[in-house]
């Protein structure tokens, strides 16, 4: 309203300016200068004071004038407050107090027509009307009926199981207090509770007002206020596309002209078929979908539910998508630049999944297994059998998988897949190597469900016969992962087996320093005197054969020295062992000594001094300590990806980083984080694949470096010794009881376990896992040291590598129950194809 208030100043002062050029009469035209002007004015009025006021003669048309002025200048404000009150107490209102919902369901026993596909024909506008006319009619009567506004039938689509899928909008006028009330569930409920009050005979169809509904199609999410206007009838941002006739490819192009938009595509194919989309090629900027992003839907409305695939990235190999029926959204949100997507979507008729496979008699590898429309990524829902025969009682059916593996059903549901054999059931899960599956029966019987909430990775099979008796041959060692390897490669310090059953329970292999045979690879090279002849640490340069345990130059030779890395000694012969070596050298800034005892943390820690740590990061969560990090450049942060797994935990906009600091409030730089990225395999389960990078928004500022510095990344070949010293740091509770969080970083020496140790505490442990810790248990990590650094010293004043990350364990500081850590070495080249496609 000043606004209002400034406008109506300068109308006075206009008028009473013409009123003065009325009264000067006798002044006449001329072509003059302002300053002239001004100054004839001034004469004019000085004569007028000395001179006798005339009484002047009223001029009716003038007042008639100034009357005409004073009415339109009042109707004029009572116009405006009047405006200004429906804005505030109408317009605004609405507009901030409404909650938007996209909801779905199947309308059963109703022929689906060609027409229903145009939202401007005749037949569409009738069943809309019908279909709106009954939600109205089930809200209006409920106990939210004083807050719904209006229904919007957005789309009317083929269902594969019959009748018609109805895409709707929905809109509530809520006051703030009163938004509870329409929650999601509760809308949600309206509807099936209407509908299963009229179920009979166990069918899932039941009436919604005399509309024949399938309770089990009903889905109903919250959404955003721009995506009902964004796909609202007449948007300029809304494409509709027809995939009429089975397996050809219809072309699919964005270009950046539509660069800080959010515009959705319809997409729609023949009745009885499914949509698969195919991504040649995408340009984003990667920002974990907060900025730029594709999301396509398994539906037509931008529903969270039924998210299919979401594209947070740049895209260079293609990557296929198949919905579960004849129905795909893309939503795509380009901020300004140059973005590109190419690609195409064809119909696929929908074909059952059996498979009927004769085995071969002889045991070699007979054939390929894949899953359902393969190599697209599996879809929401989709199911397939194998039945295998083979031709002798005596032999079974071994299913060799590239990236992933069974195990039996717990209590939990299946996330990455759900199998049934021979009537027993088995979850799935991608892991980065192969295993075998074996099947001790002629005859078997392998069903195979979809059961990701999203699209999920396929994957693919070699089957063959084996011997139920003798699975591997009489040389060879049976792995828990279902691969045969040498029984001479037991025992060796390398993990054949993909799970480490070869080498864990095995006793130290003994040191033969003086005799003729050979001293075990482990002794070898590995930064300590074994033999006191010191024969087992010489000629380490020498190279050898590419093995788990032995360094890789970067142009590909190895040597024997294990820890070669960032060592002071160039040893390979171009050198790389030294390269990128500015980290994991602290220069203590500031000492605390107080004259007082340290006080514990951590469980069994002491304080911190300054500049001791400076790779070092506190996560801070919607402004609270959750987890900690490690610096690894002036971009990159490297975590747990369980701090970040959750829905909630995900958004990179609610993390801040808080990095060079000692006392927590006193950080050198705090960053924002531009993106998260969790291990694609990571198991919340079990907390295997535990690892997850933080991308910056903005690097920290280079003079801080005695404050903040990258920690050095382990070799995959990093070995350890009773030379090693590691110690865990952060700002975590000191005890499980404790229920106050520290304020001074802390530390806590402990010791890295085998293992068979680390196995005999908690049983199966995967590879890439480590424990560390004391027998007493009175030095350990504990809640909000996740994430944090295992940090280990090779030799006494050489630098620190980023052994472990705080991961999981039994409690707190429980004796013989240690610690549990992701071991980095074994993710070394999936932090640098990250790092690298990134900087690339």
């Amino acid at each position: 309203m000043e606004t209002a208030r400034e406008e109506g100043g300068q109308g006075g002062e206009e008028e009473e300016a013409k009123e003065d050029a009325r009264s000067v009469t006798d002044v006449s035209v001329e072509v003059a200068t302002v300053d002239a002007t001004l100054h004839k004015l001034c004469r004019r009025y000085n004569r007028r004071r000395r001179r006798p006021k005339k009484k002047k003669k009223r001029n009716p048309l003038f007042e008639l004038q100034n009357l005409a002025i004073l009415i339109t200048v009042v109707v004029f404000v009572v116009v405006v407050i009047m405006w200004s009150l429906l804005w505030v107490f109408i317009f605004r209102r609405e507009s901030n107090s409404g909650v938007y919902f996209a909801g779905m369901f199947r309308v059963a026993n109703v022929e689906f027509i060609p027409e229903y596909r145009h939202a401007d024909s005749s037949e569409f506008m009738s069943m809309a009307n019908r279909v709106q006319h009954v939600i109205t009619s089930v809200y209006r009567t409920s106990s939210v009926g004083r807050l719904y506004k209006q229904t919007v039938i957005s789309d009317l689509s083929n269902n594969n199981q019959g009748g018609v899928l109805v895409h709707f909008w929905m809109v509530f006028l809520v006051p703030q207090l009163k938004t509870p009330v329409v929650c999601e569930e509760c809308v949600s409920a309206i509807l099936r509770d209407s509908v299963l009050m009229s179920m009979k005979n166990r069918s899932t169809v039941g009436f919604l007002q005399g509309l024949p509904v399938d309770i089990d199609s009903i889905l109903v999410n919250v959404a955003l206020r721009s995506d009902y206007t964004s796909t609202a009838v007449g948007s300029q941002c809304v494409d509709k596309l027809y995939a009429g006739v089975p397996g050809v490819n219809v072309p699919l192009n964005v270009f950046s002209s539509w660069g800080g938009l959010s515009c959705y595509i319809k997409l729609t194919s023949v009745p009885g078929s499914v949509i698969q989309l195919t991504v040649k090629s995408l340009r984003l900027d990667p920002s974990d979908c907060i900025y730029d992003a594709l999301i396509v839907y398994d539906a037509l409305l931008p529903m969270r539910g039924m998210i299919l695939y979401r594209f947070c990235e740049s895209v260079s190999a293609p990557i296929s998508l198949v919905s579960t029926s004849n129905v795909m959204l893309l939503s795509f949100r380009l901020t300004q630049g140059s973005k590109v997507f190419r690609g195409f979507f064809q119909a696929l008729m929908e074909e059952q999944c059996i498979n009927m496979i004769a085995l071969p008699d002889g045991l070699g590898d007979a054939g390929t297994i894949t899953s359902p429309f393969y190599p697209s990524l599996l879809p929401r829902l989709c199911s397939c059998t194998w039945m295998f025969q083979a031709v002798s009682g005596s032999l079974g059916v071994a299913l060799r998988f590239q990236n992933y593996m069974l195990k039996l059903k717990d209590s939990q549901n299946c996330e990455h897949g759900w199998w049934k054999v021979n009537e027993i059931i088995y979850c799935g899960n991608y892991v980065d190597h192969s295993t075998v599956f074996r099947i001790p029966a002629q005859n078997p019987e392998v069903v195979f469900r979809c059961s990701s909430r999203n699209a999920d990775q396929p994957f693919s099979a070699t089957y063959s016969s084996y011997n139920t008796s003798q699975p591997c041959p009489d040389t060879h060692f049976l792995c828990s992962t279902g691969l045969c390897v040498e029984k001479s490669k037991r025992c060796d310090g390398l993990d054949d087996c993909q799970d480490e059953s070869d080498e864990i329970f095995c006793s130290k292999p003994p040191k033969f320093c003086g005799g003729t045979s050979p001293l075990h690879p482990l002794y070898i090279c590995n930064g300590e005197m074994d033999c006191s002849s010191g024969k087992d640490e010489t000629n380490c340069t020498q190279e050898t054969s590419c093995s788990g345990v032995s360094y890789q130059c970067d142009n590909g030779a190895c040597i024997l020295k294990k820890n070669a890395k960032c060592d002071g000694f160039p040893d390979c012969f171009d050198q790389s062992d030294e390269k990128n070596c500015a980290c994991g050298k602290p220069t203590h800034v500031k000492r605390v000594l107080d004259g007082t005892s340290p006080q514990q943390r951590i469980v069994g820690g002491v304080n911190a001094v300054e500049g001791e740590w400076p790779w070092q990061v506190s996560m801070h969560f919607s402004g609270q300590l959750y987890c900690g990090a490690s610096v690894l450049s002036d971009v990159w942060l490297i975590s747990a990806a369980h701090c970040y797994s959750k829905e909630r935990l995900a958004d990179p906009r609610m993390w801040m980083a808080h990095l060079g600091m000692l006392n927590q409030g006193s950080a050198k730089h705090v960053a924002e984080i531009r993106r998260i990225v969790v291990h694609e395999y990571y198991n919340a389960r079990n907390f295997d694949y535990d690892i997850a990078l933080l991308q910056l928004k903005k690097v920290w500022p280079s003079g801080l470096e005695q404050y903040i510095q990258p920690v050095c990344l382990p070799a995959p070949s990093q070995t350890f010794t009773e030379g090693h010293r590691c110690w865990v740091t952060g700002w975590g509770y000191r005890s499980e009881q404790d229920k106050v969080l520290p304020t001074v970083l802390q530390k806590a020496e402990v010791n890295v376990l085998s293992q068979s140790e680390c196995k005999r505490s908690y049983g199966p442990v995967s590879p890439r896992m480590l424990c560390a810790g004391v027998p007493s248990g009175e030095q350990d990590a504990c809640r909000g040291d996740s994430g944090g650094p295992l940090s280990c010293q090779a030799q006494t004043g050489s630098r620190w590598f980023l052994t472990g990350i705080v991961s999981w364990g039994s409690g707190c500081g429980r004796p013989y129950l240690p610690g549990v850590y992701t071991r980095v070495a074994k993710f070394i080249d999936w932090i640098q194809r990250h790092i690298h496609d990134e900087n690339s």
